[in-house]
């Protein structure tokens, strides 16, 4: 089963061609990380994939109807805006809205949706807290609940863990790869690339408006790319607690 289908997809911005081209399919169960330097085209492709600018080619989403997209991609955009004072149980709730009709009130299943995405991202001890009086971080955690509530057989997350302390990134990734084995997808931009090699199933290495390779962690993150693409040396290893990939130093 295919949630994301791009073919031939190109973006201009300004006269400037930003995506290239590029093609890319998700299917069912997948923990994509979208990786590249800045730059790269990543956050112009996720939005242009969302029908969020203007694009030529094809997007699976973008064709769909407003209502059908919003069940069936949950998407956390990189900026993270909280513009009124409600309580972080009331703004994860609002991941519910395309389930919940316009005069009706939320039922117990999506009160338990709720309380799984809460739990989910550590927030238990939050619920009744203002939203806007929470650090960076903790916000960042809420918006991802908000995300999770919205139970979509697809996510799509810019930077989700920039901004979190180590143990909140991992238990991110840790959620996403969750999602992956309850066979839900996510295409998530990383700049990490040991929390992406460590927890994604695949990886798509975007440079300069163009996808330049798409597979498992050891066959994007070779030597030869590293270099081409970041300018760095890395260290790759396959441990048994899974990849591990180390930048060393910069080498251009």
């Amino acid at each position: 089963m295919t949630v994301m289908e791009l073919s031939n997809l190109s973006v201009t911005l300004r006269r400037r061609d930003v995506i290239r081209d590029v093609s890319l399919s998700v299917g069912k169960g997948e923990f994509i990380g979208l990786i590249g330097p800045n730059g790269a085209g990543k956050t112009t492709l996720m939005r242009a994939a969302l029908g969020l600018i203007p694009f030529v080619g094809n997007s699976s989403l973008a064709a769909m109807p407003l209502a059908e997209r919003a069940m069936a991609v949950a998407w956390m955009p990189q900026q993270r805006e909280i513009a009124w004072p409600v309580t972080v149980e009331t703004l994860v709730m609002l991941g519910r809205t395309p389930h919940v009709g316009a005069l009706a009130s939320p039922t117990d299943h999506d009160r338990s949706q709720v309380d799984a995405a809460i739990r989910w991202m550590g927030l238990d001890d939050m619920r009744q807290r203002a939203a806007t009086r929470l650090s960076g971080g903790e916000q960042a955690r809420v918006l991802i609940a908000r995300a999770l509530a919205q139970d979509t057989p697809f996510v799509m997350a810019d930077e989700p863990v920039a901004g979190l302390d180590p143990a909140h990134q991992i238990s991110t990734m840790q959620t996403f790869a969750r999602l992956a084995e309850q066979g839900k997808s996510s295409l998530v931009s990383l700049h990490d690339l040991g929390l992406a090699a460590r927890h994604c199933t695949r990886l798509v290495l975007m440079s300069e408006g163009r996808l330049i390779a798409d597979g498992c962690p050891a066959h994007v993150l070779t030597p030869e790319r590293l270099a081409e693409v970041f300018g760095i040396s890395a260290w790759y290893q396959d441990t048994e607690q899974g990849p591990v990939c180390q930048p060393l130093e910069v080498i251009r």
